[in-house]
């Protein structure tokens, strides 16, 4: 009876969700020290902050493809397959793109100017506290379910959101900040710098967007 009732619900999706978030923050997070390498042009210590970016998105990949390969086919799923699996491809988008802003400035040893390196410290900051706080919101999703959608849960989580939203509204003022004087110094940089740090900048104000729609779609599996 046990294994025809383990057969028919199938695993819990959400543990694996939750550890493949843990390891998108990992990653990501892992940008921090190499933006200090980057800006204190030490390209060694770069290289191998952006080889272990690259190592634990490989990480990240490896566990999205074993979650997708394990999500029961079963109708008992706590929330909707295909909003658990769009769920994981938001989530992985953010590693992917930690991967792609570090490859970018390796491959071009990017200087950042001395007048908006401290800027450009806080704004990258600000864009992974953004992902801190859809990780919080993941991780309340087992006790979400267990609850049955409703009650203090409802509440704590309606809470994290708001807090995401909040951080991801002074991600935006960072970005609009740092843009703001590199245009002041645009003309003291060759274009083709110039145009790369916006496509940088753009990346990483990416990275808290990506994260705002976990969150988003967070808002989604409660309305259900």
């Amino acid at each position: 009876m046990r294994s025809t009732v383990s057969d028919l619900f199938g695993k819990s999706p959400i543990k694996p969700l939750q550890q493949h978030m843990t390891a998108v923050i990992t990653c990501s997070d892992e940008l921090s020290n190499f933006i200090e390498a980057a800006i204190a042009g030490d390209w060694a210590k770069a290289e191998a902050s952006y080889n272990t970016i690259r190592d634990l998105e490989h990480n990240a990949d490896d566990l999205k493809r074993q979650f997708r390969l394990d999500l029961p086919s079963s109708l008992f799923l706590p929330v909707p397959r295909t909003d658990l699996l769009e769920m994981i491809t938001l989530q992985d988008k953010i590693a992917n793109g930690a991967r792609d802003i570090a490859g970018t400035m390796l491959g071009r040893k990017m200087e950042i100017p001395a007048a908006i390196s401290e800027d450009f410290v806080n704004f990258v900051a600000s864009s992974l506290q953004v992902a801190h706080h859809a990780q919080s919101a993941i991780n309340e999703l087992d006790e979400l379910l267990e609850s049955g959608f409703k009650g203090k849960e409802i509440t704590i989580i309606t809470e994290i959101l708001d807090q995401l939203d909040s951080k991801e509204g002074l991600a935006d003022d960072a970005e609009r900040a740092i843009r703001a004087k590199l245009l002041a110094i645009e003309e003291d940089i060759p274009a083709i710098k110039a145009m790369f740090l916006y496509k940088i900048i753009d990346k990483i104000g990416d990275l808290s967007n990506r994260a705002q729609r976990v969150g988003s779609r967070m808002q989604l599996f409660m309305a259900r």
